[in-house]
């Protein structure tokens, strides 16, 4: 298989756990004997320094010819002195919105060699494995007018049944392939779009009767997520209720470092990246966890190429290499096994236990 990757390391610690994720995905690419080309661009901070604005014209272009994109992170203190419209995040936004990439998948999973990590009691964070999706490229992050009126500030929230039909369809989809079950989260009882988005859920569940629906207020929801953690399958939501819900969730596995993402369009192109940020406090210091992006490559490689047997690999291989007692210094591990390791023997450990699972000689 021949495939572009297009490969975004940005600010901060992205360039040192995206080329991780590289290695990860070049020792597969040699094994199952595909061949997957790396193309760079700049983003964020690195795409002003370099360019001039935060999602350059001339990574836009790379994007657009990739089948898939890797991305870092962006930001850091900085770039807090520039305009608003050259933030780094503005880069992360522009690339959402040029692309088309309307759902955000963010898994929640626990790690059974990191259930003392959580904040959380170990019994509470059992078992727990769910997905949210999140609507990326409407509501109250993009809606117009966004502007400040004198001593008033004003933000738009819109969105058309389109734009909650297409991702409400991807998350009873998923749901499918799970637990089939969907929470839908919304603020019915106050938000004109809320309401709206309710009855488009109510008619696209018609159309998966083997899904069991549920629908919970925002606020409640961030509740269950404490308490009721491993209730969840499938979570669907827009805009600004994913954002803040799904950094909730984050914690439950012990560290940001563990959680991948995917956005998504109606077709196969994809941008990978880590929940994380860009942690310029320790960028360059071989401290940061790659797992969130090598674990963003293995979403790339099921949802993007249809590799799912090579994406299991590296799933099974961070699981292995986590239950062997190898962590960074942001994961908390206990155990007379425990070896805290650095970025680069983290993902040596990772290339390791991938050599379990693969075939011994090269497939075409």
């Amino acid at each position: 298989m021949g495939k572009t990757i297009a490969v975004l390391p940005g600010d901060g610690i992205g360039p040192e756990v995206t080329s991780g994720a590289v290695r990860v995905l070049e020792t597969l690419s040699q094994k199952y004997g595909h061949n997957f080309s790396f193309v760079k661009g700049n983003i964020g901070g690195s795409g002003y320094e370099a360019e001039g604005h935060p999602l350059p014209e001339s990574t836009l272009s790379i994007c657009k010819k990739s089948d898939a994109i890797l991305l870092g992170a962006v930001g850091g203190p900085k770039y807090d002195t520039l305009p608003a419209h050259l933030r780094p995040e503005k880069g992360l936004l522009a690339i959402r919105k040029e692309l088309e990439l309307f759902a955000n998948l963010r898994p929640v999973t626990a790690f059974d060699a990191l259930l003392d990590a959580s904040p959380l009691k170990r019994e509470r964070v059992t078992d727990v494995d769910f997905i949210i999706v999140r609507e990326l490229t409407g509501g109250l992050y993009f809606g117009e007018p966004s502007e400040r009126r004198g001593d008033v500030a004003v933000d738009t929230l819109v969105y058309s049944e389109q734009e909650i039909e297409r991702i409400v369809d991807k998350a009873f989809q998923l749901a499918k392939t799970r637990k089939q079950k969907v929470t839908s989260v919304d603020k019915a009882n106050v938000l004109e779009s809320s309401k709206l988005w309710r009855e488009i859920v109510e008619k696209v569940a018609q159309k998966y009767p083997e899904v069991t629906l549920e629908h919970v207020l925002v606020d409640a929801a961030a509740m269950k997520l404490i308490t009721e953690p491993a209730s969840f399958d499938v979570i669907v939501t827009e805009n600004m209720f994913g954002d803040i819900l799904s950094d909730e969730a984050s914690v439950l596995t012990g560290s940001l470092g563990m959680l991948p993402s995917a956005s998504l369009r109606e077709d196969k192109l994809g941008l990978y990246e880590p929940a994380h940020g860009s942690a310029p406090d320790i960028a360059g210091q071989n401290k940061a966890n790659p797992l969130a992006t090598i674990m963003s490559a293995a979403l790339l490689l099921r949802n993007s190429f249809d590799l799912h047997e090579e994406a299991s690999v590296i799933e099974r291989a961070v699981t292995d290499t986590l239950n062997s007692g190898y962590h960074t210094a942001d994961l908390s591990v206990n155990g007379s096994n425990a070896k805290r390791v650095g970025t680069q023997e983290m993902v040596d450990q990772v290339i390791k236990h991938m050599a379990k699972y693969m075939p011994s000689s090269i497939s075409k």
